[in-house]
């Protein structure tokens, strides 16, 4: 089975861009659909940028023309491009996954922060 392992996020003002990335790693795995999600504090987790394994993707209406999902079937990588950052972005970011060998099961990364300031 397979894990996830962020990378990006940090501190970054407002107008600026970062980038995350998302590996999953394992033995005997594979993988559907991929996105990112985030979380601010007393809020819900929710969808920012999801894609298929054949490369379909839905974004938040809130994220539209500012932030690009990309992914690698071949390494099973993930990457979230982020623009024109505002405050409101401000979250924990997290992968996701959807394992379906060995057995179906829904992967999360630890979660990486991204604060944007004003």
């Amino acid at each position: 089975q397979a894990q996830l392992v962020e990378s990006g996020g940090g501190l970054v003002q407002a107008g600026g861009s970062l980038r995350l990335s998302c590996a999953a790693s394992g033995t005997a795995f594979s993988i559907n659909d991929m996105g990112w999600y985030r979380q601010a504090p007393g809020k819900q987790r929710d969808m920012v940028a999801a894609i298929t394994r054949g490369g379909s993707i839905n974004y938040a209406d809130s994220v539209k023309g500012r932030f690009t999902i990309s992914r690698d079937n071949a390494k099973n990588t993930v990457a979230l491009q982020m623009n024109s950052l505002t405050p409101e972005d401000t979250a924990v970011y997290y992968c996701k996954a959807d394992q379906v060998e060995p057995y179906p099961r829904d992967l999360w990364g630890q979660g990486t922060q991204v604060t944007v300031s004003s």
